[in-house]
Formats: structure tokens, sequence, C-alpha cells
């Protein structure tokens, strides 16, 4: 596909769809899929328009400049992506690697859409291996509790050389500095289990089995300095009972994780998600 998006937000008020579609056709642009959404609470709008490239009388760094006037008629925050644009993915993982396997397994399957993963960091060693047979380079950054500084500037650098576009934490368990995160702003996303908070710390799904809980989750969210607070894009449950022991919640969760995080990183490369305040609006 050769199409452009427009991501958009800005107060509710009369003539955005028209002025939006007005654009497109003015410039000979077809719009293939149009989406939108008004928060009531607060009035503001949301809308995603993709439109083809093919006939548009406009070169690519030519349509936001021709937009603005439409964007400043309705105070906007706009942003444009291109679908053919190959956001470049870093993935950090620990130990464990059923959210890495899985992703790199979509990747060389094209599942993800138009995206590359150019590199794969860890705080272990394990990975090197599955990561090289899948055609990314890996690098293994150790931690300690005197080196974590001394680390991220490493993990940054690393990041950087590789043009990284979007960092997904793929059961990374370490936590990112305020630095890290501002240097990625809506662009890093971390999975979870859905205990949080009810059950913090390790273990999580011993204690949940000893509560005898009836759901099991995951949620993928951007991170943030709140830690595991950041704006949701995906989640999913799965039912347990008393009959499923520990490691049955923890099989099912592993299940729910990769899936839930392979959405919303779909979601995130397809240009479906918009951010507001600490919640999204995520385009189907």
């Amino acid at each position: 596909m050769n199409h452009a998006v427009l991501l958009i937000s800005c107060a509710d008020q009369p003539g955005i769809v028209a002025g939006v579609a007005d654009f497109v056709f003015r410039h000979r642009g077809n719009i293939v899929a149009a989406e939108q959404y008004t928060d009531h609470a607060d009035g503001t709008f949301f809308q995603r328009v993709e439109f083809e490239l093919d006939q548009l009388d406009l070169a690519r760094d030519q349509i936001e400049p021709a937009f603005a006037e439409v964007a400043e008629r309705f105070a906007m925050h706009m942003q444009l992506r291109f679908t053919d644009d190959a956001a470049r993915v870093g993935i950090l993982v620990s130990k464990q690697p059923h959210c890495l396997d899985d992703l790199l397994a979509r990747w060389r399957t094209g599942e993800l859409g138009p995206a590359q993963i150019p590199v794969v960091i860890s705080n272990h060693p394990d990975h090197e291996a599955a990561v090289h047979h899948a055609g990314a380079a890996y690098s293994f950054l150790p931690v300690g509790s005197t080196t974590r500084a001394e680390q991220e500037e490493q993990l940054l650098r690393v990041l950087a050389r590789h043009r990284v576009d979007v960092v997904v934490l793929a059961r990374y368990m370490q936590v990112l500095s305020p630095r890290v995160l501002a240097t990625y702003p809506n662009g890093i996303i971390n999975i979870h289990h859905s205990f949080l908070p009810a059950f913090l710390g390790g273990r999580p799904y011993h204690q949940a089995h000893a509560r005898g809980v009836k759901l099991i989750g995951a949620t993928a969210h951007y991170a943030t300095e709140e830690l595991d607070e950041g704006p949701i894009i995906d989640q999913d449950v799965a039912r347990v009972s008393h009959r499923d022991s520990v490691e049955d919640l923890a099989r099912r969760g592993r299940d729910l994780e990769r899936v839930v995080l392979a959405r919303a990183l779909r979601a995130h490369l397809q240009h479906r998600v918009l951010t507001h305040r600490n919640k999204t609006v995520v385009f189907e």
C-alpha cells in the first residue's frame, strides 16, 4: 500500500470531518478508511483518515504544509504518517523468551506490517542464537546495582546506532530511567500481567492461585515514569478456576502476553493509536 494517514485531535466542533475530507478531495486524494470518536467527557474529537497517494497532486513533504490551514482553522493537533514507512523496532528482554520469540516469528512472517527489527538488547546472554537466526543484531548489556546508569548509557547508544523508532519491553525486568523514557515519548511499549496492582512483587501467579482468582489477564501500555501506569493500548483476559495450578496460570498468562503485546505493537505500527492524557484512542 502507498497511503498517507492523518491522526487528528482537537476540540469537537462543526465542520471538522467536512474540512478534512474536502482537503483530500481538492488534492485528488481518495479516502480509503476514516474513523472518528468524540470524548464527550471533555469534548475532544479524534479522527484517523487514511487516503491514497497515487493520484495526489502533492508530494509527501508538501502534505503537512498544505494541511496547515485546515489544522489552524480547527486548532488541531495533527500527525502525518505513511503506511509504507517501516518503523525500526528495538526489543528489550530479560530471561523469559516467550514474547521475544513470538514477535520475531510474527516479524519474519510479515504479521506486524511494515517494520524492521534491527536489534534486540538483553541484560542476559540467553537469546543470542535465536535473535541471530531471525536476522537481528543482539546486544548483551548486563546490569548490576552499581552499573545501572552506565548500562543505560550503553543502551541508549545501541538504540541510537540502530536508529530505533519504537522500543518494546518484551518482559524486560528492569525499570527504565526518566532519561530513557523521555527519549521515546509514547514510543516504549510494555507488557505485564493484569494482576497489577493487586499482586505486586514477585511470584504473582502464586499470589493469584492462593487467592483463588477467576480471571487472569495481560496489559500492554506505553511506559511512563509512573511504573505500569501508562496509557493502555490493549488488554485481554482468560477465565480460570480452582482446577488450574500455578503452572497452568503462568502458562495461560504467557499466552495472553504474547497476543496482547503483538496486537498493541501492530496497532502502533499501523498508526492507529492516539494518546490523550493518560488514555488512548485505538482505532480498529
